[in-house]
């Protein structure tokens, strides 16, 4: 059998791959506006699968399969307009690539066009979870497409979905090293688990990430601020502050005071973590960490447990949120079962080539 394709059964086989495209298209934009986000992915999914059909069915068809996905291009735009460049083309096809053996057919089975039954749309199908694999919009998805590590892809496509981020909130996350910085207090295994489960919160040390990420606060390295005007700033962006500081953040006050002995002493920060059932307590500190600083959050953490928290409730954790720790202060000053740490913030993104460095040394040095 001849390797090249005839002219005319070239021209037909293209036809057919713009036909079944066409009628994919049609059928998601008669689909109602409810589920227009999930309908997108999906629909560009299934032509990412039918180009990548295409493709397979001879070597010649993949030769000259730069040509085809233009002249395909080229014949949807106009007919549905923007959206089907040949560069969105290759996205739909890379999408496919690399969902299509974790979906299988789950997706490709809302789209039986012929032999749905009688009423059942499209929509009808979306209106079920168990039939809805991808939960992110495609503008999502465009942006994971250009995360080249797998793993990392993984843990930021399933955080997404569970943490309901803005596409804003992913590029955000993303570009702040969150992947990174959590697997920085891992173990192997702990790293493993990130990308296949994402952040799971079930003890203490489960919601530690270094450093915090505070470039949201508007507050410049280089200019002289208080801690009070750390705390405010952190205050008056408190949406953002709870998202950096991750999973189940509840906020309760700031400069919490307490009495005991005829003194009075306030907490910076008070927060409630709805997946620990625990209060989290912070303390700012702009200048040198001192042992002082470690002994005063011990003292609160001691006061919360045994007059604040109930029974039910789990031990109190204490942060210490400062410019610049010294490990072997914390490890000299602090017992080791202490559920206090000294954690740092820094008021800019941190590089990603920084961290991706520190990463792999830190992955280097941990056992199998």
């Amino acid at each position: 059998m001849n390797k090249a394709m005839s002219a005319s059964a070239a021209a037909d086989a293209e036809s057919a791959l713009y036909a079944s495209i066409r009628a994919l298209i049609t059928s998601a934009r008669n689909t109602v506006a409810r589920g227009v986000d999930l309908v997108q992915v999906h629909t560009n999914f299934e032509i990412g699968r039918h180009i990548v059909e295409y493709e397979q069915q001879g070597e010649s068809r993949a030769e000259y399969g730069k040509q085809v996905l233009k002249r395909l291009a080229e014949r949807l735009t106009a007919e549905f307009g923007s959206g089907f460049s040949a560069t969105n083309l290759k996205l739909m096809r890379q999408f496919y690539v690399l969902h299509a053996q974790r979906i299988g057919q789950t997706a490709s089975g809302l789209f039986q066009i012929q032999k749905r039954p009688i009423g059942q749309t499209l929509s009808d199908l979306l209106e079920s979870t168990e039939n809805r694999p991808f939960s992110l919009s495609w503008s999502h998805y465009v942006f994971l497409l250009g995360i080249k590590k797998a793993d990392e892809r993984s843990f930021y496509e399933i955080e997404a979905a569970s943490q309901n981020w803005t596409l804003r909130e992913l590029r955000r996350q993303f570009q702040s090293g969150l992947y990174e910085r959590l697997a920085l207090s891992r173990d192997k295994d702990g790293i493993r688990q990130l990308a296949k489960q994402g952040q799971i919160v079930s003890q203490p040390h489960d919601l530690l990430k270094e450093p915090l990420v505070l470039e949201f606060l508007g507050l410049s390295e280089q200019a002289r601020f208080s801690e009070s005007d750390l705390e405010a700033a952190i205050i008056s962006q408190i949406e953002h502050f709870l998202l950096e500081l991750g999973k189940g953040f509840l906020f309760e006050a700031r400069q919490k005071r307490f009495t005991f002995d005829d003194d009075h002493f306030f907490v910076d920060l008070v927060f409630y973590n709805r997946l620990l059932r625990c209060y989290v307590l912070i303390d700012l500190k702009i200048g040198k960490l001192t042992h002082q600083d470690l002994g005063q959050m011990q003292m609160y953490v001691n006061y919360f447990d045994r007059y604040v928290k109930t029974d039910a409730e789990s031990a109190t954790i204490g942060i210490v949120l400062c410019k610049k720790k010294h490990a072997a202060l914390v490890e000299i000053t602090l017992p080791k079962d202490a559920n206090i740490h000294a954690k740092e913030y820094q008021l800019y993104l941190p590089s990603k080539e920084e961290l991706q460095q520190k990463l792999a040394e830190w992955a280097g040095t941990l056992p199998e």
